[in-house]
């Protein structure tokens, strides 16, 4: 008889045209056994084959559709139920802005699950978030797909998800961007930039983004940049380890300036820089660079 061993589960959900499709394809790419969607009551059955299943190491990703109601009110008891067996559960949420989810919808010429005759795209956008609401707060992770390409949300699961037996604590993630495009809608934490030096200015590092030398060192030169990097660190230093005492699992800290394309990009790398120094590992989006 096959011994039982415990399964990493992730169950991937969301807002229609957020991304769920593209995820699951990501996740099959990282080495998970993937299914799209399975009926939610047989979610324990699926987790116990899984389990006497001879292959180590098993991590799995379910797409969730959660659309129909009759499976969301079993959805939670489901993975509560898998939880309880010993396994590893988490919940990944998939969420875009309506403009966003309008425009893709348009693109593709696809019709919303929830649209009809007597209900708009808009509407029905609306109605499913608002459908959606609790299962996004029981989420352990939530992204934001609005600024994302398929290629940056490949990198950003990745960074997520790969090897996660290697990696403990918290894992924080660092997102630039612009306040002209709007807050992210993941942020757990949100720094203003727009008090330092603006590299735009500069008509010869206008073209030039926060990656660049010349930006960076342009930035440095300047005392009142110093000091906001010295004493946002020092914070996060202090912060990270109480988030991790409240047992929480993941931290999205966003430093925003106008366009997203100079002051925030430059600081996030910089903070980057700091945290890996010190052994702590992040991962960085530049959810705005190349929008202007």
């Amino acid at each position: 008889m096959v011994p039982t061993t415990a399964v990493s589960f992730v169950a991937i959900t969301g807002l229609s045209g957020a991304g769920k499709s593209n995820a699951i394809k990501c996740f099959e790419d990282m080495g998970f056994f993937c299914v799209d969607n399975l009926p939610t009551t047989l979610i324990p059955t699926f987790a116990d084959l899984v389990a006497r299943s001879p292959r180590p190491g098993s991590r799995v990703a379910l797409g969730v559709d959660v659309r129909e109601g009759e499976y969301f009110s079993h959805l939670l008891e489901a993975l509560g139920e898998v939880k309880t067996r010993g396994h590893r559960v988490e919940v990944l949420f998939l969420e875009s802005s309506e403009e966003a989810l309008v425009r893709r919808f348009h693109e593709t010429r696809r019709r919303h699950p929830l649209g009809d005759e007597n209900r708009s795209m808009l509407e029905a956008i609306r109605a499913e978030r608002k459908a959606l609401a609790h299962l996004r707060e029981i989420a352990d992770r939530i992204i934001d797909t609005s600024g994302l390409t398929v290629h940056q949300l490949k990198a950003r699961l990745a960074e997520l998800y790969v090897a996660p037996a290697a990696r403990t604590g918290l894992a924080t993630s660092l997102v630039s961007f612009g306040f002209k495009h709007g807050l992210p809608i993941d942020a757990d934490l949100v720094f203003d930039v727009r008090c330092l030096p603006n590299p735009h200015f500069v008509e010869r590092l206008r073209n030039m983004t926060g990656r660049d030398r010349p930006v960076v060192q342009y930035m440095r030169r300047h005392a009142s940049t110093k000091e906001f990097i010295d004493r946002l660190t020092s914070f996060l230093r202090f912060a990270l380890p109480q988030y991790v005492q409240e047992g929480k699992s993941y931290l999205t800290i966003t430093i925003g300036c106008t366009g997203g394309k100079h002051r925030s990009v430059a600081l996030a790398e910089q903070i980057r820089e700091h945290f890996e120094k010190n052994g702590v590992p992040v991962s960085v989006t530049h959810r705005d660079l190349g929008k202007e």
